[in-house]
């Protein structure tokens, strides 16, 4: 354990019944540290974030905090702040009273003066100004998740957890609040561990990427490592950026139903697959490619704003994404039913297994 570690858990377990919901986690963060924490449903991420916050109990391991063990303590004595998606504010208190609500309910209570600068303060920072006294019924979806950001950081915890806290607003808040919470993590020097199912949320905030895949850490680095080199199919497939083809090493290649592919980069260990990355893939008229790996028929394109991605379709029905970035100029035209050959550099294959 880092020395700089605020969290670390080692080797968590946790099943209901027959199903394994985490299995041997263990990890740390450290102060300094926006870590995100990827994973689709039925991964384990609400089971380890209720078992981080003390709202469960695992049946092996042990969860530290700040040097303390907290693996049986309540969740109220763990110092851990928790910021929920749909926001659990107070509805018949103002902004104000809803951010005050911790420190008024301590053990030990804070004078009303304190509670009042605290308050200001955290209203302040999190950009509230001006709206201290309005009930929450009077704000926004955006305004209502700074209010609830606010009332737990104004404690100051020894860690907040996020709990997928930008599903519930639109795409513009989302990309504005995810500059925002890493600028207050900042501020405050307090480090977040942010739960998420989106990978671009979740690349996009964090310093550090774990990936859960079924119970277990699939994948733990710099999001920049793990979306170039996923350390297995599932991790490719959760990052919804890869094109992931079943088969099986012959010699030095690896064979699908589709051909031999060619690979640069292998990675030992579980299920026997290849990626491809759907920026890595051009798509050409059948013929004109010598040494053509895949032959699919175009379907249509999505328009993505930067990207266009184009939907191929092989003849067995798999789909195949090809994207295409508008800043290296205009995209190929494609007509629908007619087949191309897919094609990419032996170095952008990923080999598993």
């Amino acid at each position: 354990m880092s020395k700089e570690a605020v969290l670390h858990l080692e080797g968590l377990s946790k099943s209901f019944g027959d199903k394994v919901a985490l299995s041997n986690i263990s990890f740390s963060v450290n102060q300094k540290e926006y870590v995100s924490l990827l994973g689709p449903s039925g991964s384990g991420k609400t089971t380890l974030l209720r078992t981080i916050s003390g709202f469960e109990t695992p049946q092996a391991g042990r969860v530290t905090l700040a040097g303390r063990d907290v693996t049986s303590a309540p969740a109220h004595d763990r110092g851990i702040g928790f910021v929920f998606q749909n926001f659990a504010l107070f509805p018949h208190l103002s902004v104000f009273d809803n951010v005050a609500f911790g420190l008024r309910n301590r053990a030990q209570p804070v004078p009303e003066s304190e509670v009042r600068s605290k308050v200001l303060e955290m209203i302040d920072l999190v950009g509230l100004q001006g709206l201290a006294r309005r009930g929450t019924h009077q704000i926004s979806g955006g305004q209502k998740q700074r209010v609830a950001l606010a009332r737990t950081l104004v404690t100051r915890p020894k860690l907040v957890l996020l709990d997928e806290p930008l599903g519930a607003l639109d795409a513009n808040l989302r990309q504005r609040m995810r500059t925002e919470l890493r600028n207050i993590r900042e501020q405050l020097d307090i480090p977040f561990l942010h739960v998420t199912g989106s990978e671009t949320e979740a690349l996009a905030m964090g310093d550090r990427l774990i990936v859960l895949d079924n119970g277990r850490i699939g994948q733990d680095g710099a999001p920049d490592e793990i979306y170039n080199r996923p350390a297995s199919a599932n991790v490719a497939r959760f990052l919804n950026r890869y094109n992931v083809f079943d088969g099986a090493f012959e010699g030095d290649a690896f064979v699908t139903k589709y051909g031999s592919f060619p690979y640069a980069s292998r990675v030992t260990g579980g299920e026997s697959a290849y990626a491809i990355r759907y920026d890595r893939l051009a798509a050409r008229p059948v013929g004109s490619a010598p040494g053509s790996n895949l032959a699919a028929t175009y379907v249509t394109s999505e328009y993505l704003g930067s990207s266009l991605v184009h939907l191929f379709e092989t003849a067995d029905g798999k789909v195949v994404e090809v994207e295409h970035h508008l800043s290296n100029g205009p995209p190929d035209a494609y007509e629908a039913g007619h087949a191309y050959a897919l094609t990419w550099k032996s170095e952008h294959g990923i080999a598993f297994g």
